[in-house]
């Protein structure tokens, strides 16, 4: 089962928002980081039901690996001041190390 990288971004007075390097446009919110979480995971499952790629292909493209998502000059922007999760497709989130 494939696992996608999430970056989950909290500002003050905002919620937590969660974006994934793999899957652009694909972003959620929640209150709480653990209402994020589940919020990735539903709208990941949401999204790939009707997901077609710019060449016209269906579903996600095959995640990258955090060794690949790091070699990413965007991604290391990104990824600043963000925490690192691991979403399980479609299945379970959880917590990057």
């Amino acid at each position: 089962m494939p696992h996608y990288i999430a970056l989950i971004h909290k500002d003050p007075d905002s919620c937590y928002g969660v974006s994934f390097p793999d899957i652009a446009g694909v972003i959620t919110a929640g209150d709480t980081l653990d209402e994020a979480m589940q919020q990735a995971t539903e709208v990941l499952s949401f999204a790939a039901e009707d997901w077609v790629n710019a060449d016209g292909s269906p579903g996600f493209r095959p995640p990258r690996t955090i060794d690949q998502l790091r070699q990413d000059h965007e991604f290391a922007e990104d990824a600043k001041d963000a925490m690192i999760a691991v979403i399980e497709f479609p299945a379970q989130a959880h917590a990057a190390e």
